[in-house]
């Protein structure tokens, strides 16, 4: 039973710590956005803004789910 409590333990550090790193790379990501992107397409174009921030997060969790897959299928 230790074990398995131990198991339990580090699947939620570890999930704890990814979302963590989530909300970091979500800051970054918003801010070059922010720095970057809204001067030139306007102050007033918010909903702009956020389909780029949108396709830019869903590209990146594409693209590491698909790597992350593959290195995985690799071990097997």
């Amino acid at each position: 039973m230790p074990r398995e409590i131990l198991k339990q333990m580090l699947t939620l550090a570890t999930s704890g710590f990814g979302f963590v790193a989530a909300l970091a790379w979500n800051e970054f990501i918003q801010e070059t956005i922010d720095t970057y992107i809204k001067p030139f397409v306007g102050g007033g174009s918010t909903v702009l803004s956020k389909l780029i921030y949108a396709v830019i997060v869903t590209l990146l969790a594409v693209t590491i789910t698909y790597q992350l897959s593959k290195v995985i299928g690799e071990k097997k």
